[in-house]
């Protein structure tokens, strides 16, 4: 039986965040991996997805065509195609990041689907097979699959875009990059933009865990997490090595906080 579409507010059950801050930042850790998964356009569909799954946080049963039209306007009449945003939502559910279950009428039509949003898997270190796990769902209703076929780039770029495309080296890492853990980092990654997403993931992981004002300690724990990721590269391969990187984090910053509450007698 499939559920019955109706207002998002009955949809409430199946939001697996505790709150809007929650749920944004968890989308930051699947950004922070996974944008380069997603086409620009890709990127743009889903931006506006999420901001229609605020109300109830990472829930959203906006129609497409709700969705599309919102894009068009924000952006002056240049939008995306809704084979765009359907290649967005079959790459999304391929991730991980989504679960889609079809909705319909009182009548037994079909109406507009529900977006459920999943939470970044972070419990322990990641398992290098789930780095690059396909989404299974374990669903009630019926999932929605949409077949999509990848669209290949044909055209050259021009020479602007070849100059957009080529990276930018360590030395125009953002200042908000401690020194000393850009230092370390640019010599196995040299490219600004990857240094500043070391970064980003281990000021994630400080804020999930209170520790994001202790800067000396987060930096401290970063250059050890980063260690011990190239030390495992060096054994093994890694398909997502900032995936890993940040559960090493994660796990560290979970064991300091069980080591201060067992100093304070709890």
């Amino acid at each position: 039986m499939n559920l019955k579409n109706g207002c998002i507010e009955q949809f409430e059950t199946y939001s697996l965040f505790s709150s809007l801050k929650d749920f944004n930042t968890h989308m930051e850790m699947w950004m922070a991996i996974h944008k380069h998964d997603f086409s620009k356009g890709e990127r743009v569909g889903l931006k506006r997805l999420v901001r229609y799954a605020a109300k109830i946080p990472g829930v959203c049963n906006a129609k497409i065509g709700t969705v599309l039209k919102a894009i068009h306007e924000e952006h002056n009449g240049n939008g995306i195609s809704r084979s765009t945003f359907k290649r967005m939502i079959q790459k999304a559910i391929r991730l991980g990041l989504l679960i889609v279950h079809e909705t319909e009428r009182n009548n037994g039509s079909q109406s507009s689907n529900l977006y459920i949003f999943q939470p970044f898997p972070t419990n322990g270190l990641p398992k290098e097979d789930d780095l690059n796990h396909h989404n299974k769902t374990s669903n009630p209703s019926k999932t929605k699959n949409i077949k999509i076929k990848e669209r290949k780039e044909t055209e050259s770029p021009e020479p602007s875009e070849a100059m957009n495309d080529k990276p930018l080296d360590y030395t125009y890492t953002s200042d908000l990059v401690p020194y000393s853990f850009s230092q370390v980092v640019r010599y196995f990654f040299p490219e600004a933009k990857k240094i500043e997403e070391f970064w980003k993931m281990a000021q994630i992981a400080a804020y999930r865990n209170n520790c994001e004002r202790q800067t000396d300690l987060v930096v401290n724990m970063a250059v050890h997490s980063f260690k011990q990721m190239i030390s495992k590269i060096k054994a093994s391969t890694l398909h997502k090595p900032i995936a890993y990187y940040y559960g090493i984090l994660n796990k560290k910053f979970e064991e300091l906080y069980f080591e201060e509450l067992y100093e304070m007698g709890f």
